[in-house]
């Protein structure tokens, strides 16, 4: 790598760095081709990326941003989960760490929050934010369908009995 896609490289991550909600650290050795290319697709589908990184570039990457603190974990074979969304990256990294005994998560940053390993697994129960989209428009839409069924309930009920009273005068003569 020459020095200008070195400058190109650093460039990158730090507009990764500065733009991402979640970053997650992780070891990676003993993993195969095979199985990396399987987690940065689950990354994927879940809308993070994995990238590994040089260490060096990492940290001069970092500076000036608010996940400065995961420098310290930048050491030996790491690699960076990172999303927009700060529940995609520690939902994919927890699942995958879970399948795989040598990917090890290392911790992360939340902005400017370091988090540890049990934070990198917490932010990971947590439900993403298109599931509280969604639970917000089930909520948002639920006091309309039972008004809508409190006004339709009288009409019918009336219907049911008038229909009664037909049927029994018929009945009748």
């Amino acid at each position: 790598m020459d020095r200008a896609e070195k400058k190109q490289a650093v460039a990158t991550l730090h507009d990764v760095f500065e733009k991402t909600g979640v970053v997650v650290v992780a070891k990676y050795s003993g993993l195969t081709v095979a199985q990396l290319q399987k987690l940065r697709k689950q990354a994927r589908d879940a809308g993070a990326n994995v990238q590994v990184a040089k260490n060096r570039l990492a940290k001069i990457a970092l500076d000036g941003t608010d996940v400065a603190s995961i420098g310290a974990l930048l050491k030996g074979p790491t690699l960076i989960a990172h999303s927009v969304d700060p529940v995609a990256a520690p939902k994919v990294a927890a699942a995958f760490a879970k399948d795989h005994d040598k990917f090890v998560i290392l911790g992360g940053a939340m902005g400017t929050t370091a988090l540890n390993v049990d934070g990198v697994k917490s932010l990971a129960t947590l439900p993403s934010l298109d599931e509280l989209r969604g639970k917000l428009v089930g909520l948002i839409q639920a006091p309309a369908t039972k008004l809508a069924q409190l006004t339709t309930a009288p009409a019918s009920k009336l219907a049911r009995v008038v229909g009664a009273y037909a049927a029994k005068d018929e009945a009748a003569a």
